[in-house]
């Protein structure tokens, strides 16, 4: 059983860079774990906790022999900047990764030195999801943020071309509780949420009508990209000017 979403991985190409932006510009608490996954997996990774919703992962390529260097080396050259993966957890990853793929879920073999097991993006409608144990990084009880205050994700949206068979794999394949599919004609889209038991949420969003803005936004991002996560929303104090933020290949949206 899946009980949590407990953060999102941003692959960056400058983690310094990276660390900086979100310590100083966000003002984000941050653990920086690199002195043990660089030795142990080949990657700098580090953690932004503010409060509240999923956190922020920030991973990049160190010692190019290492698997998960290498993967987050070849997403960047294939891609660029942006969000490589969410991560799911569960009691028993391995456990849980013979139930999913005895629903027709396409779980990866355990990747040499990982804690967790992958999913295919093509079983998850482009996201690649990544199932590691219970309490897999330790949550800051009260962890302090500067001005202006921005919270963990509150949403990761997930642009789909069909809204509802995405809600099946998600709701069916991953188990996940799932509100039904629902045509919101005010931004175009057929929209459905799912509900990790901790964490932030998933909206799956597949556009009916480009003639409305988010509708086109979702449109243009499948026609560019494919499907995937074309967004993550944060909370933020209420008097920011900046809404609608774009960085490291991410889309940031402020909720109003």
């Amino acid at each position: 059983m899946i009980t949590a979403m407990p953060r999102i991985a941003i692959a960056v190409h400058d983690f310094e860079a990276a660390l900086a932006t979100f310590k100083d510009r966000f003002g984000m608490p941050i653990a920086d774990f690199s002195s043990e996954t660089v030795p142990s997996l080949g990657a700098h990774v580090a953690m932004c906790q503010p409060k509240g919703g999923s956190n922020i992962e920030l991973m990049a390529p160190a010692n190019p022999t290492e698997p998960l260097s290498q993967a987050l080396q070849k997403f960047l050259d294939r891609r660029g900047e942006g969000i490589y993966a969410l991560m799911l957890e569960a009691p028993d990853p391995n456990a849980e990764a013979e139930v999913l793929l005895e629903r027709g879920v396409k779980v990866l073999p355990l990747m040499r030195g990982a804690g967790g097991r992958d999913i295919h993006p093509s079983s998850t409608h482009g996201v690649l999801i990544r199932i590691y144990p219970d309490g897999s990084v330790a949550q800051p009880e009260n962890p302090v943020s500067a001005y202006p205050n921005y919270s963990g994700i509150q949403k990761a949206v997930v642009a789909v071309r069909d809204a509802n068979l995405a809600a099946d794999t998600y709701s069916k394949g991953l188990g996940l509780p799932a509100d039904p599919p629902k045509v919101d004609a005010r931004r175009g889209v057929v929209s459905s949420i799912i509900r990790p038991p901790k964490g932030g949420i998933i909206e799956l969003l597949s556009p009916t009508d480009t003639s409305k803005s988010t509708g086109a936004e979702i449109d243009a991002f499948l026609d560019s990209k494919g499907e995937g996560i074309c967004a993550l929303v944060l909370d933020a104090s209420d008097d920011i000017a900046e809404r609608d933020i774009n960085i490291f290949g991410v889309r940031i949206l402020i909720s109003e």
